[in-house]
């Protein structure tokens, strides 16, 4: 779930929100029952310190994913994961922050009611929601390859309350599409709109010429149904663009697309100072990453190669080597899982991420930014625009040493990986702001302490 940007469903806010008042009750709870209410009321910036810690450990535990966690058992599991990861995280901070300590006996009695609360406020609450009455009753308009598309992404996710009720098409005969009845033909849609109680029509058809039927959509427009078409609704739910049969029309009159230049200069500052910082704590890991590439195995400590960035301009990249020296021979190949050319240091560096971290430089000398589309190497680059519709779009922003295809999606290895990756990577683009950024941040700690994706 993306908890600050402004797709987040609304499921998902509610059960952040709802939460964090679980958790401040909880300890407030706990308090009152040891009969220290007052001293940690005194102290309320403690519990708004240990809410956010164990929103964020709840966070780390993909809690929050209610497509991920919608089993009893796999809600259980990371229920107790994330409590169990906040109270070691907290046991840990308060040796060098004592003031945060509430009390081993608040503490422990708020950490038991949370792991009866949270459980049985999520089945409630999945309860009241799998309701087909709080559901948005949805119609699809085509059974074609687009629509079906769309409709598997909806019957896959819970974080959205949607109900496919049907599909329109002219040549019904009765069939399923997927695993939603073929209602009617386009003459059908009032009779249609008025039996399911749809409120909201996704238009599924890659071709229209001739084939929308505009006046049946209008009139359920005017009658109050809510009208989206597939690329609209796909993005909302997946978080990435649908490609698929994308007109160049979708993308130029779409919102978004647009970053503001206050926007540019604020991300420009921000990577500076990461860049800075990140360089400052890292010189002594990665002076002995260095060391340990050179005693592994012969060839240089860092591997450099052209990328194409910003424009299509082309920079130089450099990353600690994790491969043999030999490992391309002059011909650029795709990385794949369980590559025999990486070295014992290179996958514990690829793990942690320890070998991208050359590439601050990149971003303070403005080749780069924190966050951005993953910079790719010219030969690649030359395939995939010749593969991939819009794949030089992405090249409109600067590229990042982090992502947002990075942490939805594993490592590319394939060109259909990279039309994946476009995806995401168009999201971004079209969605670029501060606060986006700050979550894709904090995603790649996710991502680098879960180990995802790595290769």
């Amino acid at each position: 779930m993306q908890v600050f940007n402004r797709h987040v469903s609304g499921r998902g806010l509610t059960v952040f929100g709802f939460e964090t008042l679980l958790i401040s009750g909880s300890i407030l709870l706990a308090a009152q029952v040891h009969g220290s209410l007052n001293d940690v009321i005194g102290g309320i910036w403690k519990i708004v310190a240990i809410t956010a810690l164990c929103e964020l450990c709840f966070y780390y535990n993909d809690l929050y994913d209610l497509t991920l966690v919608h089993s009893k058992r796999e809600l259980v599991i990371r229920v107790l994961q994330g409590a169990g990861a906040a109270a070691m995280v907290l046991a840990a901070v308060s040796v060098f922050l004592p003031t945060l300590l509430i009390g081993g006996g608040i503490f422990i009695t708020s950490l038991c009611l949370l792991l009866i609360a949270v459980p049985l406020w999520r089945l409630a609450f999945d309860g009241l929601t799998n309701d087909a009455r709080l559901e948005g009753h949805v119609l699809i308009v085509g059974t074609g390859p687009l629509a079906r598309t769309v409709a598997t992404q909806i019957l896959a996710q819970h974080d959205f309350a949607y109900r496919i009720v049907g599909f329109i098409d002219d040549a019904p005969g009765g069939e399923h599409a997927g695993d939603a009845l073929v209602l009617g033909t386009a003459a059908d849609l009032p009779d249609v709109i008025a039996r399911h109680h749809v409120d909201r029509i996704v238009v599924g058809l890659a071709d229209r010429r001739g084939k929308l039927p505009l006046n049946e959509l209008l009139h359920a427009k005017m009658s109050g149904v809510r009208i989206e078409d597939a690329a609209t609704i796909y993005e909302r739910i997946t978080g990435k663009i649908l490609t698929d049969g994308l007109n160049p029309s979708w993308l130029i009159f779409s919102d978004g697309f647009r970053a503001s230049r206050v926007t540019r200069v604020v991300k420009r500052g921000i990577d500076l100072l990461l860049a800075l910082v990140g360089l400052v704590l890292a010189a002594p890991l990665m002076l002995l990453t260095a060391i340990a590439i050179r005693l592994d195995s012969p060839g240089p400590v860092f591997y450099c190669h052209d990328r194409v960035g910003e424009n299509g301009r082309l920079f130089t990249l450099c990353k600690f080597r994790s491969m043999r020296a030999d490992a391309e021979n002059g011909i650029p190949v795709w990385a794949k899982a369980d590559d025999d050319r990486i070295t014992r240091v290179g996958r514990l560096i690829r793990v942690a991420r320890i070998d991208e971290l050359p590439q601050l430089w990149n971003v303070l000398r403005g080749d780069m930014s924190v966050v951005g589309p993953r910079p790719e190497r010219p030969f690649f680059v030359e395939q995939l625009v010749a593969a991939i519709p819009y794949y030089n779009e992405r090249h409109a922003v600067k590229p990042g040493v982090t992502g947002w295809a990075q942490v939805k999606y594993r490592y590319a290895a394939s060109v259909e990986d990279a039309m994946e990756k476009l995806r995401y990577d168009l999201y971004y683009i079209k969605h670029l702001s501060i606060v986006f950024d700050l979550t894709i941040v904090i995603d790649t700690v996710k991502v680098i302490l879960s180990g995802k994706g790595a290769k």
